[in-house]
This record gives structure tokens, C-alpha cells and sequence, in this order.
């Protein structure tokens, strides 16, 4: 059957270690996870807890842009984090932070347009953007710059520019300063800025910035799956100027219908106080493990790390190690006993030669994965 040439994106590798890593303990072996940016974490209590007070009633088709109490809570969400006074007008819930960068390439570029993005960054940037037929152009960020880029790494001629922080695969995080000169460079480039704050609530000193508080000319990304442990419940939302709502809402309607019914209703729950208390204790665990990774990965030859200021990731440069990222995670895999992901997933020219460790699992799971990377790495 004929294929389209849009349609042949490369794979999602992380998920082809994960199906390493299955296969391995079907076999019967011990894999400590280190490759998904999954939360070991369940939803919150009350997140479960209003899911089965509603399984009774009929779960349908809501509005496409989501249940208005889940826009309003998410409105209210951004004056607590933030101090952003948000309309909830402006707030579109979506079938996972996934569906909203669908919706939003969708709905600011036309089939050639060109869109930067960053180099370490999320791959499915690149690959939903071919698969729409946009043409994605990569920004290489650089190691003095912790991995983020900066406002003259922004290419000319392009239609927009995909920021995230904290980042993937680095955790690092922009500061307000650095945002607020990125968005303007990008205005005065005509392109139009996107940022991904699916990260937000996960830090570890200074607290997040979301692009609202330096400007409104912005489509903003986020996500339950990351800080509030929801990744299968596949919800996320999109914050978007005024004039482009019904734009997106066409599109929704169309494309996806509405967000799932039971996710939202869940969703609504976790943004109570009490499921915000159990957030706060999962990001205790991960400071914990954040401590252990960047107190030992270097000793085990490592070195090469800009310590992430958020989400759960070490991104290590390994080109003294290696030229072959793939090889050496499958070869990680194989004799350790730890799934970790090829850079090659996150910059398709430099990602050979660097690695991302997740520390999203259990303290208990960490330590054990840094034994035996340890013991591997001493075994040469």
C-alpha cells in the first residue's frame, strides 16, 4: 500500500529501549529503569478517588476545549505558580501535552514552514512537525550555555521557535531574563514563539518561569503527566492569545472530538490542595535523587554533566566513552541490567556521543542503578 513521505518519521527511540528493557524482564531478568521520564508515582489520591465517585454517571463527549471547571482550575493553577491573571477563555484542554503541539503547529503554520528547534530537545518536536509536513531546523544549543538557546541561535527566516524549560533531555531551566530576550528576538523575527512548560512544579532551587509572565504573544504547553504522575491518563492543556481559540476549537472538534471525559474529571481533583501536597512529597524523592546521580555519575566517569535545575533528567556528554550512544545503552542494558536512552533520540547530529539518565523512579530503584552502573563502569 502506498505510504506517504510525511509519514515516515524516524522512531521515538526511548520507546524502542523500553521494548528492550520489556523484553528483557519477560525473560526474566532486573532492569532498573532509567530511560522513561515516567513517574513511579500513581495520580493522586483524590485524582482516583473523584474518578470512581463518577463511574456510575455517563462518561461522553465534553466541549472540545475541555469542562470549564478544568479551564477555570488551570486559570486559577497560573495566579498561584505565577501571578499570571488568566482568562480560562484562553485555556484548551487536550488528549496529552501530544495533542496540544498538534494542534498548535496545526493551527500557526502552513505545509513548509519552517520551525526551530532546539538540539538536545524533545524528538517529537521534529517528528510532529515532518508528519504535518513542516520542516523542522534544528538550534545547537551549546554546554557553556547549559544546553538552552540563546537569542542568536534563533535561525533566521523561521515561523516559530519551540522553547522548553526545563528542558529535554537537560533539565536545565531559562531564567526570566533569558525568556524575555529570547520572546522578543523571536518577535522581531516575525516568528512566533512556543513554549513547553510540561516540566513545571519540578525544580530545584529557583522556581520555573512560564513564558506568560514576559508576554502574551506565546502559545503555552503543559501537561498532568510530569508533576501531578498522570502520564497514562493522557491530558494536557495549551494556553493561547485570544484571537486564535476558535482556530484551535475548529480543530479539536475535528480532529480528537474532545479530551477524555474520565481524565478531565480526575484532572480537576489533582489540582486540589491535598493531591498538591502529595506532589511537593514526590519532588522531594526526586531532589533526593537528583543528589545521588550528580554525587556519583562523575566518579564513574561521567563528567561531562550541566546539573539540571529541573524535571528528573541527567543529560551526559560520553564522547570520551563513546561514538555510538545506541551501542553503549544497548551495551548498558545488556550487562547492567539499566535502561538508559541514546542522545541520538534528543540531537540527531551530536547525540551520538551523550546519554540521558531519568531519575523519575524510586529513590531505592535509583541506588541500585548507580550500583550497578558503577560496578560496570569499573569493569571497563
Amino acid at each position: 500500500m502506498r505510504q506517504s513521505r510525511r509519514g515516515q518519521v524516524d522512531a521515538f527511540i526511548v520507546m524502542d529501549v523500553m521494548e528492550a528493557a520489556r523484553a528483557a524482564e519477560a525473560a526474566g531478568r532486573s532492569i532498573i529503569h532509567m530511560e522513561v521520564g515516567q513517574p513511579s508515582t500513581p495520580a493522586p489520591k483524590a485524582a482516583r478517588a473523584a474518578l470512581a465517585g463518577a463511574l456510575d454517571q455517563p462518561l461522553g463527549y465534553t466541549v472540545a476545549l475541555g469542562l470549564p471547571a478544568l479551564r477555570q482550575g488551570i486559570a486559577d493553577l497560573y495566579r498561584r505558580w505565577y501571578g499570571v491573571d488568566l482568562d480560562p477563555a484562553r485555556v484548551v484542554v487536550t488528549p496529552g501535552s501530544s495533542g496540544a503541539f498538534i494542534l498548535a503547529f496545526s493551527a500557526l503554520f502552513d505545509a513548509g514552514d519552517r520551525v526551530a528547534v532546539g538540539e538536545p530537545g524533545y524528538p517529537s518536536y521534529r517528528q510532529i512537525l515532518r508528519a504535518l509536513s513542516l520542516d523542522p531546523v534544528g538550534m545547537p544549543t551549546r554546554a557553556e550555555n547549559r544546553y538552552q538557546p540563546v537569542p542568536d541561535d534563533i535561525p533566521p527566516g523561521v515561523a516559530g521557535v519551540m522553547l522548553a524549560s526545563p528542558g529535554n533531555p537537560s533539565g536545565t531551566m531559562l531564567t526570566r531574563d533569558q525568556l524575555a530576550a529570547l520572546a522578543q528576538r523571536a518577535a522581531g523575527q516575525g516568528a512566533t514563539l512556543i513554549s513547553d512548560e510540561i516540566y513545571h512544579g519540578l525544580s530545584y532551587g529557583a522556581p520555573c518561569v512560564s513564558a506568560l509572565q514576559v508576554t502574551d504573544d506565546v502559545v503555552v504547553i503543559n501537561s498532568f503527566s510530569k508533576y501531578f504522575s498522570m502520564t497514562g491518563w493522557r491530558l494536557g492543556w495549551m494556553v493561547v492569545p485570544p484571537d486564535m481559540v476558535r482556530t484551535v476549537e475548529r480543530i479539536a472538534q475535528n480532529m480528537f472530538i474532545c479530551p477524555p471525559h474520565a481524565s478531565q474529571i480526575a484532572a480537576l481533583a489533582a489540582l486540589s490542595p491535598e493531591a498538591g501536597t502529595e506532589a511537593q512529597a514526590h519532588l522531594a524523592v526526586y531532589a533526593e535523587n537528583r543528589r545521588m546521580m550528580l554525587d556519583r555519575l562523575p566518579g564513574m566517569g561521567f563528567t561531562r554533566i550541566a546539573p539540571p535545575d529541573g524535571a528528573f533528567y541527567v543529560y551526559a556528554d560520553v564522547s570520551d566513552l563513546t561514538a555510538d550512544s545506541v551501542a553503549f545503552s544497548a551495551e548498558i542494558l545488556q550487562r547492567a541490567g539499566v535502561a538508559v536512552t541514546p542522545g541520538l533520540d534528543f540531537d540527531p547530529v551530536r547525540g551520538a556521543r551523550t546519554l540521558r539518565f531519568s531519575y523519575a523512579r524510586s529513590t531505592a530503584d535509583i541506588a541500585e542503578g548507580l550500583d550497578r552502573l558503577a560496578r560496570f563502569m569499573a569493569a571497563g
